[in-house]
């Protein structure tokens, strides 16, 4: 994974700090599917449940997570929308 320095410039940010479980998983995968294919989206999420299930929830429903990077009082999570195989 990408560390703070080598991080990609998102193409769409979401803050979901404070936002409780499934629900930031379902607004983190409204938000991608609103994005063309291989766009970036960078979400900010709690420590403990939001970190663990999110990226997990995200790989299951097969998301690439290019970075998952603790800040100061929040991980930031980059996830890239897939691009449709034809």
């Amino acid at each position: 994974m990408a560390t703070s320095s080598d991080r990609a410039a998102p193409d769409a940010q979401i803050d979901l700090r404070g936002t409780p479980c499934p629900l930031n998983f379902v607004r983190t995968k409204l938000r991608l599917e609103q994005l063309e294919p291989g766009q970036l989206l960078e979400v900010w999420l709690d420590a403990g449940e939001p970190v663990e299930q999110v990226p997990d929830s995200l790989k299951m429903n097969g998301y690439n997570i290019e970075t998952l990077a603790p800040q100061d009082d929040f991980f930031l999570l980059q996830v890239r929308r897939p691009v449709e195989q034809s």
